[in-house]
């Protein structure tokens, strides 16, 4: 199969430069799910851009690089936020439905270690607002062609460049597709531990693809545990929104005190690696924790957070009205497959963007709502150097044009949380890597856990390598146990590696930020 370029992922980095690369080009689009079961379409929040009267991308660019602790690269932060507005006001003039106030202007909230209101909101389901967007926009375009229910495997490379993807369809059929380039916006990992508020797609699948590739990673012991995941026994980890405390909410003890101004002046709205942390230590020494927002108007709650109110109000709580029981799960990966600011990895051909890819715009710790706006930047540019390069593999024009692809759809692929829950070590005794790495590789590190996280990892990644190269054409179950236990491999290393305290990654053992000797990227951690 050839094709023009393969975007593996659909969010909204995915999505964007589908639509940089289509006017020009025939573009393929592999989506591991359904097209709205992305990180994206998760993402509560909002969006940040310096939108408002009292902003400047310079406020923005110094509120992201205050919260990644030392580890920004600043270009790419600059890049961010001064492109951001434009991209933004390009997805309302899309018909993006963003909160508007009573004369009609943004309603612009505010979420920890911002020092403006800028976060953009649909409610409480922006990243669903914005994939909507970008799904009628994409859909309406016949150069771009979706397949759905599609696991891909193995980049193709001849040695050189990155010349496509290897892919399985929804019936488990084999797929090669060849392209002028590649793209990787595949979004995070968090299925990598027991509690997390991503959804069940995101197993960290392309981490995988360009770490057997040999492209370049950086930063993979930076995980973001975000502060407040529902915490109450039988109900899922769902996200609540970090806008709530925005409009007001506030973190209580089982006293009903309010506590985080201990840990820290900015109170419930400090960064989130210090709320996820002291929650932490409020439940080792005083039992649950929770957020209330009985002090709030009932009707603006119900209103301001609608999705959080009915998921509430399907397990017996009021969002206005009850104490809601909270506590830390993973949320983001701020490390990923390096990239410049245009999206280019190590390997030619190969492209990222999105919360999988790693241009520095987190450093280690990411500022709430910035995930979105990078997804929407960094596709955007992306697809803007794969079309630069693309002319020079191609001189004179597009490759020939594929009429169709052989991709019927048939009957699903088994899901995802079989490969999370069924992994076994190299005796086969069944093992769960999610329970190790929340209890080791957590929020909460030390020597001792890593090194029984790496010791423990070790044989599993070896099985799991020589089961997928021996049976993986016959087993796609092969394929994502591979992938899960690759990308837990890396954070383990990179984590046991980093001897500080800096960001989302907390040593108990090394406690300190240490400048002097950790102020770099962890690359290629192998």
């Amino acid at each position: 199969m050839l094709i023009d370029f393969v975007i593996v992922g659909g969010g909204i980095a995915g999505l964007r430069a589908a639509i940089g690369l289509a006017p020009a080009s025939r573009v393929l689009v592999l989506t591991k799910a359904d097209p709205t079961e992305s990180n994206t379409g998760y993402a509560q929040g909002g969006i940040a851009a310096a939108l408002g009267d009292d902003d400047s991308p310079a406020i923005h660019a110094a509120d992201t690089i205050r919260a990644g602790d030392g580890l920004c690269d600043e270009a790419a932060v600059r890049v961010l936020v001064e492109e951001g507005p434009q991209y933004v006001r390009e997805l309302i003039d899309w018909g993006a439905r963003f909160d508007r106030d009573d004369n009609g202007r943004l309603a612009l909230g505010r979420e920890a270690a911002h020092n403006v209101r800028r976060v953009l909101h649909a409610g409480d389901a922006t990243g669903r607002e914005i994939g909507r967007t970008l799904w009628a926009l994409t859909a309406a375009m016949p150069s771009v062609t979706t397949v759905n229910h599609a696991l891909a495997t193995e980049l193709l490379y001849d040695g050189h460049r990155v010349t496509g993807v290897r892919f399985f369809d929804r019936n488990g059929v084999a797929q090669n597709v060849t392209a002028r380039a590649t793209l990787l916006a595949t979004g995070g990992a968090g299925q990598v531990f027991r509690e997390t508020t991503n959804p069940p797609v995101a197993t960290g699948d392309g981490l995988a693809l360009a770490f057997h590739a040999g492209a370049r990673m950086a930063d993979l012991e930076f995980v973001q545990f975000h502060p407040t995941a529902l915490n109450l026994a039988g109900a899922p980890r769902f996200l609540i929104s970090e806008a709530l405390r925005g409009e007001g909410a506030r973190l209580i003890d089982t006293r009903g005190e309010a506590f985080m101004t201990r840990y820290h002046p900015d109170g419930d709205l400090a960064p989130r690696d210090v709320v996820a942390r002291s929650i932490a230590r409020e439940m080792e020494s005083g039992g649950p924790v929770f957020l209330t927002l009985a002090h709030l108007d009932a009707r603006f709650v119900h209103t301001r957070f609608p999705t959080i109110s009915e998921t509430c109000r399907q397990i017996g709580l009021d969002l206005a009205r009850d104490r809601i029981p909270v506590g830390p799960a993973a949320h983001y990966m701020m490390g990923g497959v390096a990239t410049d600011e245009w999206g280019r990895t190590s390997l030619d051909g190969l492209y990222a963007a999105g919360e999988v890819a790693c241009a520095g715009v987190h450093g280690a710790n990411r500022l709430a709502s910035n995930s979105l706006l990078e997804g929407l930047v960094f596709g955007a540019r992306a697809a803007a150097a794969m079309q630069k390069k693309a002319a020079e593999v191609v001189p004179g024009g597009r490759l020939p044009r594929v009429d169709a692809l052989d991709l019927a759809p048939k009957s699903a692929i088994e899901p995802e949380k079989r490969a999370r829950e069924s992994l076994s070590d190299s005796g086969g005794e069944a093992f769960s890597i999610p329970d190790l790495m929340w209890r080791s590789a957590g929020l909460l590190r030390t020597a001792t856990g890593l090194t029984e996280a790496v010791e423990s990892i070790e044989p599993m990644y070896q099985a799991a390598l020589m089961r997928a190269r021996r049976d993986g054409a016959a087993d796609l179950d092969s394929w994502r146990r591979l992938n899960l236990t690759t990308v837990a491999r890396l954070i383990a290393r990179a984590a046991l590696r980093r001897e500080e305290s800096r960001g989302a990654h907390f040593r108990a053992d090394f406690p300190a930020r240490d400048d002097t000797h950790w102020r770099f990227h962890v690359i290629d951690v192998r």
